[in-house]
């Protein structure tokens, strides 16, 4: 890191990570990140920023709430940059719920054309798939794809 700052602007950041300098500040005021302040009162960051944003990024990028990824960076050693062990182990914290997310992406792949295809999601016109409203007993709404056995036939 010779002759490299250890912080680095907003922009520097914004442009490193591929999130505007509005969505640093946003991620900042949530309590993701954090900034220091310069004597004209500028903000920076700490190069290991970056791999907090792309944290992010890719945790929003699979239907991982803020509140959660929030939770998860909190639970971050404060101090030192976090380790790949410190990583793998916030990884772990959602891999059930995202296998179950994959698993009911994949049922709603297989099954699109029977159950959206014909646009009513388990209301009583569908004849073909859902003859005499029988999936009205289990809820609301696409019951056929929010369940996690498979669509009766």
């Amino acid at each position: 890191m010779a002759g490299r700052s250890a912080f680095l602007t907003p922009g520097e950041v914004a442009s490193r990570s591929g999130v505007a300098v509005s969505a640093l500040h946003f991620y900042e005021r949530q309590g993701l990140i954090e900034s220091t302040r310069t004597a004209g009162n500028q903000r920076r960051y700490a190069r290991h920023v970056l791999r907090r944003i792309g944290f992010i990024r890719v945790s929003q990028r699979v239907g991982i709430s803020l509140t959660d990824i929030f939770d998860a960076l909190a639970s971050l050693p404060s101090g030192r940059p976090p380790t790949k062990a410190d990583w793998t182990r916030l990884s772990q914290r959602w891999r059930t719920d995202l296998d179950d997310r994959i698993e009911q992406l994949q049922r709603l792949r297989d099954d699109l054309d029977g159950c959206i295809g014909c646009g009513c999601l388990s209301l009583r016109s569908c004849t073909l798939y859902n003859p005499g409203d029988e999936l009205a007993t289990d809820g609301d709404g696409p019951r056929r794809l929010l369940t996690t056995g498979r669509v009766r036939s």
